[in-house]
């Protein structure tokens, strides 16, 4: 039975924020954005200190999803089988049979990303770029929806492996939840003095909803206008003189869906500049990488993708 109106996206969309909020407190901005992220069908890196919620959100999120929901706890001896899974020789029928990884589900919790090798990340380059899994030359195709959320503390934390270029391209959005206000973390000790609130938490919207909710999110309309706004945007990160790599065309397309969804959730059937301008600070901030003397001089990734959007000719239409 459904449990809400696809007619009403809009009221289904703030059920889901809604039901996220009663976990995450004074988040709601973020959690908007990785809703934004999902109808997208993009993915989430989220990168904080330990201890403020990033963990929380996912499980909240997948809670409120109702879909299948795996987490993935990465450490520096876990193999890529380990998340892909592996083909096993059966003795009885004399056959290799696929054994599937916690890669096949629905929401998946790449918890702590960043602690485990290159080589145990690249296993989820196919699965995110494309929802499915190669082994032994067999592909699997992996339940829709698909959705990853990986967790990763600072790099200047101990037993950290930065994580390649290619595997953070295929992440929609960077976030950052920072650490709550002082009214937000008192609320958080009457919140969580009892029961967690996860434990009661139900699921507001089935697979099968969030499925449809992701192609009226991709029917929004953009405008040529805004499609070349897009496009100056990212080419200027490529252009600029203290950029090593900047924004690729893969990210050129993570920037016009989100906008798309973000339009979607903000209840309109079409995109306008400001929700371009909302998204380049979470589409672009893992996808430049500055020159090693521009940030010798003191040349931030933020202060660079502010000068960029403060320079580039907004349109009308």
């Amino acid at each position: 039975m459904s449990l809400i109106k696809l007619d009403h996206p809009h009221q289904a969309i703030e059920r889901l924020i809604g039901n996220i909020e009663k976990v995450l407190i004074g988040k709601r901005n973020i959690i908007e954005l990785s809703v934004v992220s999902i109808l997208a069908k993009g993915h989430v890196l989220l990168e904080d200190v330990p201890g403020v919620g990033k963990t929380m959100l996912v499980r909240a999120l997948a809670k409120s999803i109702g879909g299948n929901f795996k987490r993935i706890q990465f450490t520096p001896d876990l193999l890529p089988t380990d998340v892909t899974g592996v083909a096993i020789f059966n003795q009885k029928s004399l056959e290799f049979e696929f054994r599937q990884g916690p890669i096949f589900a629905n929401v998946i919790l790449a918890d702590e990303i960043n602690r485990t090798s290159p080589k145990t990340q690249s296993a989820l380059l196919e699965a995110m770029e494309e929802h499915s899994v190669t082994v032994d030359g067999v592909t699997y195709r992996l339940d829709e929806p698909f959705f990853v959320m990986a967790t990763q503390n600072p790099l200047e934390y101990e037993g950290t492996f930065p994580l390649p270029e290619a595997q953070l391209d295929r992440f929609l959005l960077q976030l950052h939840l920072g650490y709550p206000t002082l009214e937000e973390e008192v609320s958080i000790l009457s919140r969580f003095s009892g029961e967690h609130p996860l434990e009661s938490l139900e699921p507001v919207v089935t697979a099968e909803e969030l499925n449809q909710l992701q192609k009226q999110a991709a029917s929004v309309k953009v405008s040529e206008g805004i499609k070349e706004y897009i496009v100056r945007l990212c080419q200027k990160t490529r252009d600029h003189h203290n950029v090593y790599l900047g924004v690729s065309p893969r990210g050129s397309l993570a920037l016009y869906r989100a906008s798309q969804a973000l339009a979607f959730v903000r209840g309109r059937d079409f995109v306008i500049p400001d929700d371009v301008k909302e998204l380049v600070p979470v589409t672009f901030s893992h996808r430049i990488i500055l020159k090693p003397e521009a940030r010798l001089e003191g040349a931030t990734i933020d202060r660079l993708i502010a000068g960029i959007l403060s320079e580039t000719r907004v349109p009308v239409n």
